[in-house]
């Protein structure tokens, strides 16, 4: 039977929205192994714009949804259509638009919220017992998602793993080749480009991960 994977995009470019090799190592795995998928993102405006060319802010405002679209080569719907039911999985990439747009963790650190609608539909998985995968920095949001003690990885970054226990996460250290997985919550999360050297080291674990998310769908 195919299942039916949700992906949550939040922008296009690492540092103001999904990371892109990210987004689509992700999306060309879950079709490799024969998955559903629909992308998702927040219909809001962008935390702020950066050029990626020089890394410097651009005195502009972009649209989340909008932007993903370019990722999602137009098939993506505002998150707010997402229900938990018409899913067995949720999976979302990493960038600097998991901490601006997402939530706001790159701005608050250990005392960030996430997006409401982004909370909402990921807190119905956890209470579905229905597997997530959390890729690169968007772990720092588990402890917000599924409550103290979750396990989850962000690689080895002493920094964010010292923020990731702060908010009350229990943080493995993990290879970029590797996945970290918190068996009684069913959340898979893998290090990605908090670590990877290249794209090969960071579809490694993407692949690992979008895997064993499938796995655990047979579990249900």
């Amino acid at each position: 039977m195919t299942k039916k994977v949700a992906v949550i995009l939040s922008g296009c470019g690492v540092y103001d929205g999904a990371e892109i090799h990210e987004s689509v190592i992700t999306l060309l795995r879950l079709d490799q192994r024969g998955a559903q998928v629909q992308c998702f993102a927040p219909n809001i405006a962008q935390m702020h714009v950066i050029d990626h060319l020089t890394g410097q802010e651009m005195p502009e405002s972009r649209n989340v949804l909008v932007e993903s679209a370019r990722i999602a080569r137009g098939e993506v719907k505002d998150i707010r259509e997402a229900k938990v039911e018409d899913f067995d999985a949720l999976i979302v990439p990493g960038g600097f638009g998991a901490a601006k747009n997402l939530s706001n963790f790159a701005a608050e650190g250990a005392n960030c919220s996430v997006q409401a609608d982004v909370l909402a539909l990921a807190e119905a998985f956890a209470a579905a017992c229905k597997p997530v995968g959390l890729i690169c920095i968007s772990p720092a949001l588990a402890a917000k998602i599924y409550g103290p003690g979750v396990v989850c990885t962000i690689g080895n970054d002493a920094g964010t793993a010292a923020t990731v226990v702060k908010m009350g996460g229990t943080h493995q250290e993990c290879d970029v080749h590797d996945i970290v997985e918190d068996e009684q919550r069913k959340l898979v999360t893998t290090p990605a480009y908090m670590e990877a050297k290249s794209i090969s080291e960071a579809a490694s674990g993407i692949y690992k991960l979008v895997d064993r998310v499938l796995e655990l769908t047979h579990d249900a």
